[in-house]
C-alpha cells in the first residue's frame, strides 16, 4: 500500500495532495451576474448551451475534459498516422489486452461508437437488455437497435440517503424474472455498469459481478461491461470489500473484467484523453462483426475515428489513470466536495460516488414539481449564481417513453456536479460548494422552468427552457 494512502489513516490530522504538479495553466475568469443572465437565456437555461467562455469553473461532465500529463502531450508527437495499422494501434491494444485482459479490440471515435456496434452486432428486434440502471445514450442504441432495456439495479439505488456500500448491484432475482418471463434466448447480454452514473455513481461489487457471471453462464446469456469509470469501482472495491484492501486497482479491474465477455468504454474517463473509445471483446465472432460494422461507421479496424497520436494518448492514459495514487486522489476531491456540502445539510446522493457530487433536486426544491425541471432549475441556478457549469440527470435526461409519449419519471431527480481529472484544485471545490450553499438559501423563492424546444432523442443536450413567471 502506498504511502499516499496510508498518511490519512496512520495520522488524523495529516492531509494528502494531489500525485502531480502543475506545469501548464489555463486562465479562466467569471463573467458578470448581469452577462450571466443573458448567457443562461440565450442558452435556454440548457447548461449544454452554454459557450465556454462564459463559463468559470466547468463541471458539467469528465467525459473529455481531464488534463493530460506531460507523458501523455509527448506521446502525441509520436503519432503514427498510416491509415492503416499504425503502431500506435498496437501499443493500444497491447495496454488495453493488459490492463482489461480482453483479447480482441477495436477503436472508436468515443464510447458512443462502441456502444453502437455492440448494439447492432448482439440486439435483434424484440430482444430485452437488462441492466443496472440505464445510462442516456446506452439505452438509446439498445432501442434503435429493437431492444428493450429493463432495470435490475438493487431497489437501495433509487434511495438518494440509503448507506448500501454497493447501490450499482445488479438484482440477480430481476434477471432470473426476466428470464422466466421473455426466455433467455430473447436476452443477447446484460449490460452491466461499474460504478452507474445516473445512480450517482455508485459501485458494482466483485462478489456481484461473480454471481451474475455465473448465473449467466448457467442460462447462456453473455455479460458486456460499460468500463467507463471502472477505475472508480475497483477504488470502492479494494476500500469496501473484504479481501481486496491489500490488492491493486489494476489487479481488482483484471479480475472484474473476468466476469464479463467484453467491454466498451469511453476512454475520455477513465483513460485520461479527449477524445477516444474501444470496444473490446473475448468472443471472435462477435469481433468480426464489430470489425466490419467499425469499417463503415467509424473508420478502419486499426484507427476507428482516431487519430495515430490520440490512439498513442490513449495507451498511456490507461497505465497512468489505473495507478492507486491517482485514483486514491481523484476519489478524495470528490470526497471532500461531497463533505463541505453534507456539513451544510444540502441534500445529496449518498454514499458519494467517484466522479461526481449528485444533488438531490426533489429534496432541494419541494415545492417544484418534476414536470417544472427541479433538477434543470437547479442547474441553472448555479450558473446564474457563480459561472460554475453543471448538468441534469433527472426527467429531462431520462426522456420519453416510446410507446406513450409521456414523460418517464425516474425515482431519482438529480443535478450532478462532476468533476474532471488533475484539473482542478480544492480551492475551485470551496467556491462550488459556497455557491451551492448560496443558492440552497434562496431555494424557497426559486421557481421551476417550463420546456419550450425538445428534440427527438437526448433531449437533455439540445432542449430549451424558459424561466416561469
Amino acid at each position: 500500500m502506498s504511502d499516499i494512502k496510508t498518511m490519512g489513516q496512520q495520522f488524523g490530522r495529516r492531509s494528502w495532495a494531489e500525485p502531480w504538479k502543475i506545469k501548464m495553466v489555463e486562465p479562466i475568469h467569471m463573467i458578470t451576474r448581469a452577462e450571466r443572465e443573458k448567457a443562461a437565456a440565450d442558452a435556454g437555461y440548457n447548461t449544454f448551451l452554454l459557450r465556454s467562455e462564459d463559463v468559470y469553473i466547468d463541471l458539467l461532465t469528465d467525459s473529455g475534459t481531464s488534463a493530460m500529463s506531460d507523458r501523455q502531450w509527448s506521446g502525441m508527437m509520436m503519432g503514427d498516422e498510416a491509415y492503416a495499422g499504425s503502431r500506435n494501434f498496437y501499443n493500444l491494444e497491447n495496454a488495453i489486452q493488459t490492463y482489461y485482459g480482453y483479447k480482441h479490440i477495436i477503436p472508436t471515435h468515443q464510447g458512443r461508437g462502441a456502444e453502437h456496434l455492440i448494439s447492432q452486432a448482439l440486439i435483434k428486434k424484440g430482444d430485452y437488455i437488462p441492466g443496472n440502471m440505464y445510462f442516456t445514450t446506452t439505452r438509446l442504441h439498445q432501442e434503435l437497435a429493437g431492444g428493450t432495456f429493463v432495470d435490475v439495479i438493487i431497489d437501495q439505488a433509487h434511495d438518494p440517503i440509503d448507506p448500501h456500500l454497493f447501490k450499482g448491484n445488479v438484482d440477480i432475482d430481476k434477471v432470473k424474472a426476466l428470464v422466466k418471463k421473455v426466455g433467455a434466448e430473447n436476452i443477447p447480454y446484460v449490460s452491466l455498469a461499474g460504478t452507474v452514473n445516473m445512480a450517482g455513481g455508485q459501485p458494482v461489487s466483485m462478489q456481484n459481478a461473480r454471481e451474475l457471471r455465473a448465473y449467466c453462464d448457467s442460462q447462456g446469456i453473455a455479460v458486456y461491461l460499460d468500463a467507463t469509470r471502472m477505475y472508480e469501482n475497483a477504488f470502492f472495491i479494494q476500500e469496501r470489500e473484504e479481501g481486496y484492501a491489500e490488492k491493486s486497482i489494476a489487479e481488482i479491474l483484471l479480475e472484474f473484467c473476468s466476469y464479463t465477455d467484453g467491454a466498451w468504454m469511453s476512454a475520455k474517463k477513465d483513460n485520461l484523453v479527449n477524445i477516444g473509445g474501444w470496444l473490446a471483446v473475448n468472443d471472435p465472432k462477435v469481433a468480426e462483426q464489430a470489425r466490419t460494422m467499425v469499417v463503415v461507421y467509424e473508420g478502419l479496424h486499426t484507427y476507428g475515428g482516431m487519430a495515430g497520436r490520440d490512439m498513442e494518448a490513449l495507451a498511456i492514459g490507461i497505465a497512468e489513470g489505473v495507478q492507486d495514487d491517482h485514483v486514491a486522489s481523484r476519489v478524495r476531491q470528490v470526497r471532500y466536495l461531497g463533505k463541505l456540502l453534507l456539513d451544510w445539510d444540502i441534500p445529496i446522493m449518498q454514499p458519494v460516488g467517484g466522479h461526481a457530487i449528485f444533488v438531490d433536486a426533489k429534496r432541494f426544491y419541494p415545492h417544484i414539481p418534476q414536470d417544472q425541471f427541479p433538477s434543470q432549475t437547479l442547474a441553472a441556478q448555479l450558473y446564474l449564481d457563480s459561472g460554475v457549469r453543471s448538468m441534469e440527470r433527472g426527467v429531462v435526461s431520462a426522456g420519453r417513453n416510446p410507446e406513450t409519449g409521456e414523460h418517464r419519471y425516474p425515482a431519482l431527480e438529480l443535478t450532478r456536479i462532476t468533476i474532471p481529472r488533475r484539473v482542478y484544485t480544492q480551492a475551485h471545490m470551496d467556491v462550488v460548494a459556497e455557491s451551492l450553499k448560496a443558492v440552497y438559501d434562496q431555494r424557497d423563492s426559486t421557481k421551476g422552468l417550463k420546456m419550450v424546444y425538445e428534440p427527438e432523442y437526448l433531449r437533455f443536450f439540445q432542449a430549451r427552457f424558459e424561466l416561469l413567471d
